[in-house]
């Protein structure tokens, strides 16, 4: 997978090498159906400032507040897609769910990938839970494995 990294917000350090290693290891943990639809495309990562994600999220969600991540269907074959983050919102997050802004962003970057590979959590309570649960069971044994070494 190619990973494209577009800073709009220069404030944001981004830790590449980092993501890089927790989307090879995701990816490795989907299930084959979506491993076929999501292994081998390009995948670009935007960032940018909390008010620019606040007026994309009230775009393209009808929803007047900043937000997390938003994902955004590929429009080329070649494309998984394209994930906009706030790293304002995310480094919140992460003093509240006590993690480091870069283990916080490997969480939503998750989500953003399940979302690219067709999950959607808020259809029923049913897509959630299998949302959910491939998300926190992946990121946990992300951790862990990191925290072995």
């Amino acid at each position: 997978m190619q990973l494209t990294i577009i800073k709009q917000d220069a404030r944001v350090r981004v830790p590449r090498a980092y993501l890089e290693k927790a989307l090879m290891f995701f990816l490795s943990k989907l299930p084959n159906k979506d491993k076929k639809k999501c292994i081998n495309k390009d995948l670009t990562l935007v960032f940018v400032d909390k008010r620019a994600i606040r007026s994309l999220n009230k775009q393209f969600r009808a929803k007047d507040k900043p937000t997390d991540v938003l994902s955004f269907d590929a429009l080329e074959p070649s494309s998984l897609g394209e994930l906009i983050f706030s790293a304002e919102v995310l480094s919140k997050q992460a003093k509240d769910h006590d993690l480091s802004f870069r283990d916080e962003l490997v969480y939503m970057l998750y989500h953003g990938v399940l979302h690219l590979c067709g999950y959607d959590h808020e259809e029923s309570d049913k897509q959630a839970k299998q949302m959910f649960r491939l998300q926190d069971r992946a990121f946990h044994d992300f951790l862990s494995l990191e925290d072995s070494r």
